[in-house]
Protein backbone atom coordinates (compact mmCIF):
# COMPACT_ATOMS: atom_id res chain seq x y z
CA UNK A 1 0.00 0.00 0.00
CA UNK A 2 1.28 3.31 -1.19
CA UNK A 3 0.17 6.77 0.26
CA UNK A 4 -1.28 9.12 -2.91
CA UNK A 5 -1.51 12.69 -2.98
CA UNK A 6 -4.90 13.05 -4.76
CA UNK A 7 -6.18 16.19 -5.90
CA UNK A 8 -8.17 18.72 -8.80
CA UNK A 9 -5.88 21.13 -11.07
CA UNK A 10 -6.83 24.04 -12.75
CA UNK A 11 -8.96 22.25 -15.70
CA UNK A 12 -10.87 19.67 -13.34
CA UNK A 13 -8.37 16.96 -14.05
CA UNK A 14 -8.03 14.37 -10.36
CA UNK A 15 -3.87 14.73 -10.05
CA UNK A 16 -2.73 11.17 -8.49
CA UNK A 17 0.85 11.48 -6.95
CA UNK A 18 3.10 8.58 -5.21
CA UNK A 19 5.52 10.97 -2.93
CA UNK A 20 7.84 8.05 -2.21
CA UNK A 21 8.23 6.88 -5.80
CA UNK A 22 9.93 9.44 -7.72
CA UNK A 23 8.33 10.12 -10.91
CA UNK A 24 5.00 7.84 -10.24
CA UNK A 25 1.68 9.07 -10.52
CA UNK A 26 -1.37 9.37 -12.89
CA UNK A 27 -4.70 10.91 -13.95
CA UNK A 28 -8.01 10.76 -14.68
CA UNK A 29 -11.50 13.03 -15.42
CA UNK A 30 -12.82 11.58 -12.09
CA UNK A 31 -11.06 10.35 -8.78
CA UNK A 32 -11.70 6.32 -9.47
CA UNK A 33 -10.39 7.19 -13.22
CA UNK A 34 -7.55 8.80 -11.30
CA UNK A 35 -7.12 5.99 -8.58
CA UNK A 36 -7.63 3.51 -10.94
CA UNK A 37 -4.77 4.54 -13.36
CA UNK A 38 -2.51 4.79 -10.14
CA UNK A 39 -2.49 2.01 -9.17
CA UNK A 40 -1.14 0.60 -12.41
CA UNK A 41 1.36 3.32 -12.28
CA UNK A 42 2.50 1.97 -8.91
CA UNK A 43 3.05 -1.25 -10.33
CA UNK A 44 4.69 -0.83 -13.51
CA UNK A 45 7.49 1.53 -11.34
CA UNK A 46 7.84 -1.04 -9.02
CA UNK A 47 8.04 -3.57 -11.61
CA UNK A 48 10.47 -1.65 -13.45
CA UNK A 49 12.65 -0.32 -10.81
CA UNK A 50 12.98 -4.57 -9.59
CA UNK A 51 14.22 -5.31 -13.43
CA UNK A 52 17.06 -2.83 -13.20
CA UNK A 53 18.36 -3.97 -10.11
CA UNK A 54 17.23 -0.92 -7.94
CA UNK A 55 15.85 -0.79 -4.07
CA UNK A 56 12.46 0.39 -4.11
CA UNK A 57 11.68 3.32 -1.53
CA UNK A 58 10.08 2.84 1.47
CA UNK A 59 6.39 4.58 1.82
CA UNK A 60 5.88 7.47 3.70
CA UNK A 61 4.52 8.66 6.99
CA UNK A 62 2.79 9.74 8.69
CA UNK A 63 0.66 11.80 6.73
CA UNK A 64 0.21 15.41 8.15
CA UNK A 65 -3.19 17.51 6.44
CA UNK A 66 -2.78 21.30 6.43
CA UNK A 67 -5.52 24.06 5.98
CA UNK A 68 -4.31 26.84 4.82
Amino acid sequence: MRQVLLYQDEDGVWIAEVPSLPGCGSDGETREEALANVREAIDLWIEDALERGETIPEDYSPIMVVQA
